[in-house]
C-alpha cells in the first residue's frame, strides 16, 4: 500500500495509546515511527518495521532521535481579543487584586472595549499571528471562546472571527460563546441575564459548538449559573464552565449533574463536587499559567482529581490578563512543579484529556490508526525532559494532518 508521509526514528514514540507494542501509560515504542496517508495515522510501529511495509516511501520525515508524541491540544483560551494589559500586571506587581481591578472597570472590561472598537480585519489578523505563534511551540488544535464583547454586535463578531480563523489557519478551532464572562459596564444584570438566557442562544447556536459561563463573585452567582447552563443545554449547546477560581462557589457539581464536558480552574472545589464530576465523567481543566501570572500561591491540587479518577486537561487559558502564554510546555511544566502532576499524567493532561475537553478524543489527541496525523518532535529524549528544560521551547516541528507547518 503507498503512503504520503512516514516519520521515522524516533527516540520513543509517545502514541499514548495502549498496544501489545507500546508500553506504560504512555504507549512509548522506542525508535517508533509512523505512516502517514490522506492526513490520517495509517500505522505505527518500530523504524524498521514501518520502513518495511512502506519502502516505496518519498517523504520520509527523520526524527534523528528525538521525542515524538501526539500534538498539544489548548482546551481554553481566549484568543480572540484587541488591547494589552500589561498596565494591570503592574498595578498586581503593587499588590492590586485581580477581582479588584475587575471591579475598578479594569480587567475584562477594559478588554471588551478595546475588542469592541476593533475591526474584524485587526482581530483576525491579531488572530493569525497567535496561531502562528502557537504552533510553534507545539499546539495543533485550539478551544477559542467569545466573551469581550457582551452584546450581540461584539459577541457575533468575535465568533465569526474564530470561525475564520479556522477557516484560514491551518491549526484545528473549537469555538464556545462566552457572553456570561461577565456583566457588562452598559448593561443592566437582570436585562443580560436575560439575553444570555433567552435570544443570545437563539442568535449564537449556529456559531458555537459551547456554552460557558464564568461563576465566580464580581461574575456570574451559583443560581444564575444553574439557569443559563439549563438553558444553554436546552439549546443544543454542549457545556463548559469557569469554575472555583478564587472562590468555591459549588459549581462544578452543578455543571457535571448538567452533563458538563468540562469544569476549568478549579483551585478551590469541595470534596463532594470532586464525587459529582468522578461520577459524571467531567473532565478538570488546570490552568496553572495563571496563579503564576497573577502571583497566587493558589494553584489547582492535582491529585485531588487523579485520586478520584477524574479526567486531568491542562491549558494555556491564553488571554491578555491572566495568562499571556502560548506555551503548553509551560503549561506542562508549571503542571508538575505546582499541581503535582506526574510527568506521565502531564503530557496525558495536553494531549489525549485535552481533547476530552473539547469532544475530539476519537480524532485527536493520540497516535492511533483512523486518527488526524497530528504530532510534535522535541528535540529531547524523553518525556521528563519538558519540564526539566522548563521555559525553552523545545519543538524541532509540528505536524499538522501529516504535514510539515
Amino acid at each position: 500500500m503507498e503512503v504520503d508521509t512516514l516519520i521515522i526514528n524516533s527516540s520513543q514514540l509517545l502514541t499514548l495509546e495502549r498496544s501489545s507494542m507500546g508500553s506504560g501509560l504512555l504507549g512509548s515504542i522506542v525508535n517508533g515511527a509512523v505512516a502517514v496517508k490522506n492526513g490520517l495515522i495509517l500505522e505505527t510501529g518500530t523504524t524498521s518495521a514501518i520502513m518495511k511495509n512502506y519502502p516505496d516511501c518519498l517523504n520520509v520525515i527523520d526524527a534523528d532521535g528525538s521525542l515524538v508524541l501526539p500534538g498539544f491540544v489548548d482546551c481554553h483560551t481566549h484568543l480572540v481579543f484587541a488591547g494589552d494589559r500589561s498596565k494591570e500586571m503592574e498595578q498586581r506587581l503593587e499588590g492590586a487584586e485581580y477581582l479588584e481591578i475587575l471591579k475598578n472597570r479594569g480587567g475584562i472590561h477594559s478588554t471588551v472595549r478595546a475588542t469592541r472598537n476593533a475591526s474584524r480585519k485587526e482581530l483576525i489578523s491579531l488572530g493569525m499571528e497567535r496561531l502562528n505563534r502557537m504552533a510553534e511551540n507545539g499546539t495543533t488544535t485550539v478551544e477559542i471562546k467569545s466573551g469581550y464583547g457582551l452584546n450581540e454586535e461584539t459577541e457575533l463578531k468575535m465568533l465569526q472571527v474564530a470561525s475564520e480563523l479556522g477557516i484560514k489557519h491551518s491549526l484545528d478551532v473549537v469555538i464556545t460563546y462566552l457572553g456570561a464572562h461577565t456583566v457588562p459596564e452598559d448593561k443592566n444584570r437582570d436585562e443580560y441575564v436575560k439575553w444570555l438566557g433567552g435570544k443570545s442562544l437563539r442568535a449564537f447556536r449556529k456559531n458555537a459548538e459551547f456554552f460557558d459561563i464564568f461563576c465566580e463573585e464580581g461574575a456570574f452567582s451559583l443560581t444564575e449559573t444553574k439557569m443559563l447552563l439549563e438553558a444553554a443545554k436546552l439549546a443544543g449547546f454542549k457545556l463548559k464552565v469557569h469554575g472555583g477560581q478564587f472562590n468555591d462557589l459549588g459549581s462544578p457539581g452543578i455543571a457535571s449533574l448538567l452533563g458538563a464536558v468540562s469544569v476549568d480552574h478549579l483551585e478551590n472545589i469541595s470534596n463532594q463536587d470532586l464525587d459529582l464530576m468522578s461520577e459524571a465523567g467531567t473532565v478538570a481543566v488546570l490552568m496553572p499559567g495563571v496563579p503564576f501570572f497573577l502571583q497566587s500561591d493558589q494553584y489547582p491540587e492535582a491529585k485531588r482529581f487523579v485520586k478520584k479518577g477524574i479526567p486531568v486537561a491542562l491549558a494555556t487559558d491564553f488571554n491578555p490578563g491572566s495568562c499571556p502564554s502560548y506555551s503548553m510546555q509551560m503549561m506542562i511544566t508549571l503542571g508538575v512543579f505546582y499541581c503535582g502532576l506526574s510527568v506521565t499524567d502531564a503530557v496525558l493532561g495536553s494531549t489525549i484529556n485535552a481533547a476530552k475537553a473539547i469532544n475530539r478524543e476519537t480524532e485527536i489527541g493520540s497516535i492511533k490508526a483512523g486518527k488526524k496525523a497530528d504530532l510534535i518532535i522535541l528535540n529531547i529524549k524523553k518525556p521528563e525532559e519538558i519540564p526539566y528544560y522548563f521555559g525553552t521551547n523545545l519543538v524541532k516541528k509540528t505536524i499538522k494532518n501529516g504535514k510539515i507547518i
